[in-house]
């Protein structure tokens, strides 16, 4: 099971989330990622300690990591230098999250490397992006991701506090796009026999995620509010609770089309007459009626009761609101391959997948994540070095 990049070599200088996460995806879609980490580590290696005393596993570290090889070089020192512009020399691709002016400082931004190594993808994630005032700015996905592209604020009720967005939610999106352009770039070699520089930014991704509102925005000058369930205008797309307590999702989008298996459902086929349901434009009007109507009615049955009613009726978009123990619980998960077993030492550790499959060229993750400098010998002999350490006790 190589997988689609079999035989790409990717060079990664990334810490934390993003340029970890990407590579990580490139190395489950079979490409030979080389993690480049400083003595002390990439410092991702801390989730354990920050996140749960002194576990003896790191998960978070785990997803983003595993099936890579991990080569610590001192980047501060010539050696390590000279060791890590000897294997981008053997690489098709170079990865980093690393801000452009820490690169450039060692040598290692794009104009110098494409320059050394034309046929080089070279791939760079960062906070804000390549030009403007703030292209150096220092960012986590809350700051860029979250915050800065509007996100927070339009998930924000009015005068409520801005929501948490959950660990790496903007990290692991944008390593996705990421991955997909690396490919791209890889594609686009074929046929040009160059290189070239790929970038993105969390702050661009986020004004992608919520690239419908701020669209609307600017082709009509606003955007729909936060939705309040209470007074959803389409209360055939609202969030309701059953009698044990457990909420779901009902996804109506098209009002003729889902409204009239709804009130069969709840057992108001009646309501498809009434004056104040029969048109999209009466729900609107009467939504706060209609949902407190419906709340009532969904309190007197268990969710799974209601699933069998749901289920009986042709075009009933529906979803339960699942906590992570119901996630992980769901046999759908394992079916849609959202979860995969990663060889470990004594067999194998179940990890969340990569989000895509190549049903042609299939591919599965190689090992768990790599101990830090665990490969560094093995892979600078393989480009005909010594480790630093090793030349620089023979001088």
């Amino acid at each position: 099971m190589a997988g689609p990049l079999d035989g790409i070599r990717v060079v990664e200088i990334g810490v934390w989330v993003a340029g970890p996460a990407a590579g990580g995806i490139l190395a489950d879609w079979g490409a030979e990622v080389i993690k480049v980490e400083p003595p002390e580590g990439d410092p991702a290696r801390g989730f354990q300690r920050m996140l749960g005393a002194d576990m003896p596993n790191n998960p978070v570290f785990e997803l983003d990591n595993r099936g890579k090889r991990s080569v610590v070089l001192d980047l501060g020192t010539p050696a390590g230098r000279e060791a890590v512009l000897a294997l981008i020399d053997t690489a098709d691709v170079f990865l980093s999250n690393i801000r452009p002016a820490a690169l450039a400082r060692l040598g290692l931004d794009h104009e110098t490397l494409l320059a050394r190594r034309p046929q080089l993808v070279y791939g760079i994630i960062t906070g804000y992006g390549l030009e403007g005032p703030d292209a150096d700015r220092a960012a986590y996905d809350i700051a860029a991701f979250w915050a800065r592209s509007g996100i927070a604020h339009l998930l924000t009720p009015s005068g409520a506090n801005p929501p948490f967005q959950r660990g790496g939610m903007g990290d692991h999106s944008v390593a996705s796009s990421f991955a997909g352009a690396i490919a791209a770039a890889l594609f686009a070699r074929e046929r040009s026999g160059r290189g070239q520089l790929v970038s993105t930014s969390l702050l661009r991704q986020g004004v992608y995620t919520v690239g419908f509102d701020l669209n609307m925005k600017l082709g009509w000058g606003l955007h729909p509010q936060i939705g309040m369930r209470e007074t959803m205008g389409n209360p055939s797309i609202n969030n309701y609770m059953a009698g044990d307590g457990r909420r779901f999702w009902i996804v109506g989008l098209e009002g003729d089309r889902h409204w009239p298996p709804l009130a069969r459902a709840v057992g108001h086929p009646e309501w498809l007459e009434d004056p104040r349901f029969a048109s999209a434009m009466a729900r609107a009007q009467n939504a706060a009626e209609l949902i407190a109507l419906l709340d009532g009615i969904f309190a007197t049955r268990t969710l799974a009761e209601w699933a069998a009613i749901f289920d009986a009726e042709t075009d009933f978009f529906w979803a339960p609101i699942q906590s992570a123990d119901e996630v992980l619980a769901d046999p759908q998960l394992r079916a849609s391959g959202a979860l995969v077993d990663v060889p470990d030492p004594l067999g194998t550790t179940t990890m969340v997948a990569s989000p895509a499959d190549f049903h042609g060229t299939r591919c599965a993750p190689r090992w768990i994540a790599p101990q830090l400098g665990e490969h560094t010998g093995e892979v600078l002999r393989e480009i005909g070095m010594r480790e630093p350490s090793e030349r620089a006790s023979d001088s």
